[in-house]
């Protein structure tokens, strides 16, 4: 085994890109160093860094924040390329993140190479320039540590990361930061060929260009092409021009640019020309979301759209046709493609066409711009926000009946060139498994086989890796041996010796089979295994941890028994919590995504917890009118005393009780070790995919070491003094018009909770006690009618009513 680790990495550029790249770094832990130019005319040190200061400074007002905790701005260390290149020096890994230049790159190149250390990785982050004209006039020996390293914007949260070799870059070079983008970085990475634009850019924006020829050829409007391209057809729900706005329109025109200079002899050389509105918006200064401006214009409360024909602003808000949409809710997918093919709707034929266009270029492409059909889907699916890739989605569609019908209308015609589909479309292997994907890998057109996934270290950490149609893999859904399950959840374990409780409800929300599955799997696990890990088969894909208590389930109870028929199910809750706390063996929680309400509840009760760094923590009751009633006020209560150490328990009890009093969510994993929901030892992971086998890792450790329950002890609490005192500050809130009537007594039901009460400052009292009050104003308040609109409101239309 030989371990590579980045001790520290510079950043060169401190433009979007380059501070973005730097955040995540010290997000990640990593030692960075932005660098950009010095500012002009000055010679104070402080100063003449005041590029990167600035960039540094606008890092905190970036949404979505590039930060995962704000603080982490002032790790970022400054430098310029006047008076810092020695420090390149001690750099592992050096990412060049600067404009996209060729000659602008070439520059700082030739000042920077004399100071790179003779192990160190060079990177350029460019966007599609080739990464071996950038590396021209290196020497043989920086030649083959130099490659691309292409970020996708934002980075923190894109998953996609390019990776692209030259012919002269050791091959250990790649391995070694493949390791380093998974795992310490959290990226899914692709390895692409040293072509124009690469993969990701390549096929998504010849999709973005193709929906834009498609579109003025039905006569369809940008805001029907978004709602038709967006959500409904599994991408990101910005569809394509808003996407567009999102990006930059001048962005979008650079990598359309490197495609006319560069692909003059690609058969689909036409559609790269630059759309005729894109040049008149860019022209007038209209280059998207940045600019207020691009093919949407929010003016007032109003979006406003671009009418090509007027080339002004008109009203927007066009919609899908019903019959098509109806279409796209088909769950066959073959029968979802059959329809649009065959109907005469133009929005129908629109969709057709953009598909027919995708799949006759990456069947025309694939050869020359990736390793492998599986590379193209995962950049699309991890770059673009894509649920499928474009080669899933033929394939899932029927492969050879829609080879049939692109093969149709090439010959008609009807598509964007005349190039014919590829041979291997139709012979061999791929006609044999329908389609690309296979359970021994995925097509290469250039190796004339399937080839499989990489068999890198990294990936052994990942239980279950990124799943790809036709693959026929294992997931977490129904791997491994299953113990117990129902329609609530899933007790299972990998034939080892961790146990593994799974929700199955919608967005994991916990009802009475949740509950009643936590007390059967702790008691499976205190027989016959070493832990238990509570994880959710789709954590790395989005899926939340859990979105709270399921009120819905919860409302017949209420109607037919009113609140006395609830209060079981909510002493079943607290049991359950409790029951996870004080079990006799770990239990684990692997938490990524949502946790609210009563999933952070569930959380604060485990032994231990390792979350996702996007994990969005929080006790949210109060939106609903509600008090947190799973033991997450009592956990608070305990939490403070436990810090104050003897000292004045308010001072560590206040932003527990501010957080569930405003429903304060944390914005990642290291904003909830601030706010106490995380503890400063849990463990926080970068890549999801890697959260069910840390979990087990700490679970078995935990239980190696000796694990033992922790001991119930009374609580020391503050009484009427810290109720007395929050009560003031609420007061102040009321009477100043901050807060309603109904915020003011949820406040208090809080501060009565976690202050123990009516009762002596530094009384001791039992966690039960602090449960029973919870339980006793939860119950109050479901018959409160301002508590009872909440829950109304949020049932009906997702969103908090303010009462």
């Amino acid at each position: 085994m030989s371990n590579f680790i980045v001790k520290k990495v510079a950043v060169l550029g401190a433009g979007v890109m380059g501070a973005q790249i730097a955040a995540h770094c010290v997000n990640a832990k990593v030692p960075v160093i932005l660098f950009d130019l010095p500012s002009k005319d000055e010679t104070k040190s402080v100063v003449k860094n005041g590029v990167v200061l600035r960039a540094i400074e606008n890092l905190k007002k970036l949404n979505p924040a590039p930060l995962a905790n704000p603080d982490y701005a002032a790790l970022i260390e400054v430098a310029n390329y006047e008076d810092h290149l020695e420090l390149l020096q001690d750099c592992d890994l050096i990412i060049e993140a600067i404009a996209e230049r060729m000659d602008w790159k070439h520059d700082l190149y030739k000042k920077v190479a004399p100071h790179i250390g003779p192990n160190t990785i060079f990177a350029s982050n460019t966007s599609g320039l080739s990464i071996t004209a950038l590396s021209e006039g290196f020497d043989a020996d920086l030649k083959s540590r130099f490659c691309g390293v292409h970020f996708f914007n934002p980075p923190r949260y894109m998953h996609l990361v390019e990776l692209i070799p030259t012919a002269a870059t050791k091959p250990e070079i790649l391995d070694q930061l493949e390791g380093f983008l998974t795992s310490t970085l959290g990226k899914g990475v692709v390895r692409a060929f040293d072509t124009p634009n690469f993969i990701a850019n390549r096929v998504g924006i010849f999709g973005m260009l193709a929906t834009m020829h498609e579109a003025e050829k039905f006569g369809l409007t940008v805001d029907v092409v978004d709602d038709l391209t967006g959500s409904k057809l599994g991408r990101a729900k910005s569809g394509t021009f808003r996407t567009a706005d999102v990006v930059g329109l001048d962005t979008m025109a650079h990598v359309i640019t490197t495609m006319q200079n560069t692909l003059q002899d690609d058969p689909f050389f036409p559609v790269y020309q630059t759309p005729e509105i894109l040049t008149k918006l860019i022209g007038g200064g209209a280059l998207g979301a940045k600019a207020g401006a691009g093919f949407y214009k929010k003016v007032g409360k109003d979006i406003l759209r671009i009418d090509p024909a007027k080339a002004d602003y008109v009203a927007g808000g066009g919609k899908a046709d019903d019959l098509v949409a109806r279409i796209l809710k088909e769950k066959d997918p073959s029968k979802r493609m059959k329809a649009l093919h065959d109907s005469t709707n133009p929005q129908a034929q629109f969709l057709w066409a953009i598909y027919r266009d995708m799949f006759h270029y990456i069947a025309v492409h694939l050869e020359s711009v990736a390793d492998n059909a599986r590379d193209i889907d995962f950049a699309l699916r991890w770059g673009f926000g894509w649920t499928s890739g474009p080669f899933e989605t033929w394939q899932a569609a029927g492969w050879e009946q829609i080879a049939t019908w692109v093969k149709e209308d090439i010959d008609a015609g009807k598509a964007l060139s005349n190039a014919p589909l590829s041979a291997w479309v139709f012979e061999g292997q791929v006609a044999k498994n329908a389609g690309v994907h296979a359970p021994d890998g995925s097509w290469s057109p250039a190796q004339k086989k399937n080839v499989p996934r990489s068999d890198l270290a990294v990936y052994q950490r990942q239980a279950f890796r990124a799943s790809i149609f036709g693959e026929q893999a294992a997931n977490g859904s129904a791997a491994g041996t299953t113990v117990f399950e129902d329609e609530s959840v899933r007790i299972w374990h990998q034939d080892d010796e961790v146990l593994i409780l799974s929700f199955k409800t919608k967005m994991h929300v916990i009802g009475a089979g949740v509950t009643a599955g936590i007390a059967k799997a702790i008691d499976e696990a205190e027989k016959n295994y070493k832990g238990l890990v509570i994880w959710h088969a789709d954590a790395a894909e989005g899926g939340a941890f859990s979105a709270g208590a399921d009120l819905q389930s919860m409302l017949p109870l209420f109607m037919s028994g009113g609140v006395k028929a609830i209060e079981p199910e909510v002493v079943k809750l607290q049991q359950a919590h409790q029951a996870l706390k004080y079990a006799n063996v770990p239990v684990v929680a692997a938490v990524a995504g949502l946790a609210l309400g009563g999933g952070c509840e569930l959380l604060l009760h485990a032994a231990k917890r390792v979350a996702s760094i996007e994990s969005y923590i929080g006790l949210v009751e109060v939106g609903v009118g509600l008090i947190p009633a799973g033991g997450g006020l009592k956990e608070a209560a305990v939490r403070a005393a436990n810090e104050a150490k003897g000292n004045d328990i308010l001072q560590f009890l206040k932003h527990y009780y501010m957080s569930a009093a405003t429903a304060a969510v944390s914005k990642s994993a290291l904003e909830a070790q601030t706010m106490g929901y995380l503890k400063s030892d849990d463990v926080i992971v970068f890549n999801p995919y890697e959260l069910l086998h840390i979990a087990k890792v700490q679970a078995r450790a935990m239980f190696d070491a000796g694990y033992r329950a922790p001991r119930k002890t009374l609580v020391p609490v503050t009484g009427k003094y810290g109720l007395a005192t929050i009560g003031a500050q609420l007061v102040n809130m009321r009477d100043g018009g901050f807060i309603s009537a109904h915020d003011y007594k949820l406040g208090m039901m809080i501060a009565e909770i976690v202050s123990g009460g009516d009762i002596e400052q530094g009384s001791l009292v039992d966690e039960q006690w602090l449960l029973d009050r919870e339980r006793k104003a939860f119950m109050e308040l479901l018959n409160n009618p301002k508590t009872q609109e909440r829950i109304m409101g949020m049932m009906q239309t997702g969103k908090p009513v303010r009462n």
